[in-house]
C-alpha cells in the first residue's frame, strides 16, 4: 500500500506486462466520452481484451458520478473479475485514476492501480502532451476511434 487506500501506481509499461501476464488483470479507462472519441483509447486486443470505459466524472458537468462504483463493478462483474483480480485505472494524466482507485478499493476491490501518467502524461515545454509519460509516451498500443 502507498500509504492512501489502494494498491498504488504503476508505469504504463508495468501495466501492459500485468495486463498480458495476468489473464483476470482488467484496464479501466476513467476518461470521459469526448476523450475516448477524440484522444484515442488504449488498444488491447492483442491482449484479448478491452478497456472498460466508464466515466470518473461525467461531461459535461464534470461531476463525479454518484454511481461509478456501481457501474464498474457490474463491468467488472460482466468480464468475470473477482475482487481480488488486478485493476489498472487509467485516465488523462493520472489524477482522476487515483481517485477511482481509491474508490473501487473502499467498495471492496482489492489489488486497484492507477497508471501512473494516465494515457497523455504531462505538457511538454511546447505544451503538448502525449510526449512525456503516460501510455502514448511509453508507445504501447492504441487508437483512434
Amino acid at each position: 500500500m502507498t500509504g492512501e487506500a489502494y494498491a498504488g501506481d504503476i508505469p504504463p509499461a508495468e501495466a501492459w506486462r500485468l495486463l498480458s501476464d495476468s489473464g483476470p488483470a482488467q484496464l479501466v479507462d476513467v476518461r470521459t466520452r469526448p476523450e475516448w472519441s477524440f484522444v484515442g483509447l488504449p488498444e488491447l486486443s492483442g491482449l484479448g481484451k478491452a478497456p472498460l470505459l466508464i466515466e470518473w466524472q461525467v461531461y459535461p458537468e464534470m461531476a463525479v458520478d454518484d454511481a461509478f462504483v456501481d457501474r464498474l463493478s457490474a463491468a467488472l462483474d460482466g468480464v468475470g473479475a473477482s475482487r481480488e483480480d488486478p485493476v489498472l485505472f487509467l485516465c488523462r494524466s493520472g489524477v482522476r485514476s487515483r481517485s477511482a482507485a481509491i474508490a473501487a478499493t473502499a467498495a471492496g476491490w482489492q489489488r486497484c492501480l492507477n497508471v501512473a501518467g494516465g494515457f497523455e502524461g504531462p505538457l511538454d515545454p511546447n505544451g503538448h502532451r502525449g510526449q512525456r509519460d503516460g501510455w502514448k509516451a511509453a508507445g504501447l498500443p492504441w487508437k483512434q476511434t
